[in-house]
């Protein structure tokens, strides 16, 4: 079941110091711009869905008193900045990429239009798409089942740091079992951590696969993309 085009959704925690936890470790954003690039040169069309957990969330405690929206448009800046890292990455590991943000900043990146975004995925170009959906109260998570559906994408990778889906949480019950295949509805009454219920549902309205995997493990995004079996299949 070889993907062809599909939306890697990458949380911000994964470009984040794995010691601070914080900020953007050069050597994780080269390591998994090298593997995307390596994916995009075997054919497969990439668009990229980047959050901003590790510069700044609207739901942080860093953000606590803060008007909610505003809180979440800093969010949403802290991913471009996520976004622009990412393209220098793969620039350097030898692809062709573009970052488009929903918010307009056009001295940085292009505005978002979808019939542009897909133009560039058929030219084999990789797509970051950063600022969320532009709106506040929106997860990234939702952005990528969104932008995912726009697009016509095959797949949704979530890129994460655990192995997939969980019965429970591995890091509080360690008999906690990997669930390799798992129902949208599943996902969502027995509250699996899958991603929000609004990209769940959204992703089960289109009929968008989810699979969730272990981005930490080298080789796993080549895997995720070319469809092998690899953590969690949400259908």
């Amino acid at each position: 079941m070889g993907s062809n085009r599909v939306i890697v959704k990458l949380s911000g925690e994964a470009f984040a110091d794995p010691e601070l936890n914080y900020g953007i470790d050069p050597v994780t954003v080269d390591r998994v711009a090298t593997e995307i690039a390596q994916v995009s040169r075997n054919g497969h069309e990439i668009g990229i869905v980047v959050g901003g957990g590790n510069i700044f969330r609207g739901l942080s405690s860093g953000a606590q008193g803060m008007d909610r929206a505003n809180a979440d448009y800093m969010g949403m800046l802290a991913t471009v900045i996520n976004a622009l890292a990412l393209r220098d990455a793969l620039e350097r590991a030898g692809a062709q990429c573009r970052v488009q943000t929903a918010i307009t900043i056009q001295q940085v990146a292009e505005p978002y239009i979808r019939l542009r975004a897909i133009r560039h995925l058929e030219k084999g170009r990789i797509v970051v798409f950063a600022g969320g959906t532009g709106n506040p109260f929106f997860t990234t998570d939702t952005t990528a089942a969104l932008r995912a559906a726009e697009i016509g994408a095959d797949y949704v990778l979530k890129a994460t740091k655990v192995d997939g889906v969980y019965d429970a949480d591995p890091e509080i019950d360690p008999s906690a079992t990997l669930l390799p295949d798992v129902t949208y509805m599943e996902a969502i009454t027995k509250r699996l951590g899958v991603m929000d219920t609004t990209a769940i549902t959204m992703c089960m309205d289109n009929n968008l696969p989810i699979r969730v995997f272990n981005m930490m493990v080298p080789g796993n995004i080549a895997k995720a993309v070319n469809g092998e079996d690899v953590g969690t299949l949400v259908r």
